[in-house]
């Protein structure tokens, strides 16, 4: 069975590729079309594209992702499959009506990370594969959630359409990934994997994910919102678009309410973790 490491840019993923070698490292880009938030160096948008084989103007995530992925490909001295799904901006549109993802509809992990995925892994390898996953020692709970979704096969499964029925989809659930927890049966900390990033010639973002997730908690919003002001618009922007199904990522509030709230606020970086930033829901 060929292993593959999913990364996402963060220090624990990052780990594992640095420490338990696979047949493949695959990274998928979440991109917007959002011209305020253009990535900044030419050279290194033409590479991404290269890699891409797609247009790429931005990413929803901390531009520094990029620059963590082609460090880490420098540090592990094996190539990084880099993948691609629908922007941000068309995933949006579904059925000809505007949904905003939610905590209820979350089908932007799907669409812009699951989806791109699984499309290479039919394409290239097309046969069960073992999947390294970024839960550490203390995330067995986690884990255990992840056993009780396996199919009889003991894969994990991925619904695609697969036929038409008249004029309706067929769908069936594949079986393609045998998850695996190398953190968990190595007894790996978070204090574990910070120290051995201390030196490395890798760098790293404050959080990954995208910047407005929507399962951050809003005073880590309104933080975001500060340090990366033209992508935090991009999700401002988003919920002011008329026509919307659903008009808003969190119940309740407004992202331009997050913006402009939390005014006596002083917020401290360190102040926040991963269950805040929307790990938890990866």
């Amino acid at each position: 069975m060929m292993t593959v490491n999913s990364l996402s840019g963060g220090k624990t993923s990052s780990y594992i590729a640095a420490n338990y070698p696979a047949d493949y490292d695959v990274f998928a880009l979440v991109r917007i079309e959002h011209e305020a938030s253009k990535f900044p160096d030419k050279k290194i948008v033409q590479e991404v594209e290269d890699r891409i084989q797609a247009p790429f103007i931005a990413t929803a995530e901390d531009d520094m992702i990029i620059y963590t992925m082609l460090d880490l490909e420098q540090y592990i001295g094996r190539k990084i499959t880099w993948v691609t799904g629908k922007t941000f901006d068309e995933i949006i549109i579904r059925k000809n009506k505007k949904y905003l993802p939610n905590v209820t509809q979350r089908f932007c992990t799907t669409e812009m990370k699951l989806n791109p995925i699984f499309n290479w892994w039919q394409k290239e390898i097309g046969k069960p594969i073992e999947t390294r996953i970024g839960y550490r020692a203390n995330e067995q709970r986690r884990a255990k959630k992840m056993y009780e979704r396996l199919n009889e096969d003991g894969l994990l499964t991925h619904k695609v359409i697969v036929g038409k029925r008249k004029t309706q989809n067929k769908w069936a659930e594949i079986g393609w990934q045998k998850p695996v927890f190398p953190l968990i049966d190595d007894n790996i900390y978070k204090d574990n994997i910070e120290q051995f990033w201390i030196g490395k010639e890798v760098r790293f973002a404050y959080m990954n994910n995208c910047i407005g997730c929507f399962h951050r908690n809003e005073i880590l919003l309104k933080l975001m919102s500060d340090k990366h002001p033209s992508k935090f618009n991009w999700f401002v922007e988003a919920e002011q678009e008329k026509g919307y199904n659903v008009r808003t990522f969190k119940n309740g509030v407004t992202y331009e309410q997050i913006k402009n709230s939390f005014k006596q606020v002083n917020m401290f970086e360190d102040d926040f973790n991963e269950c805040d930033s929307g790990y938890c829901g990866i």
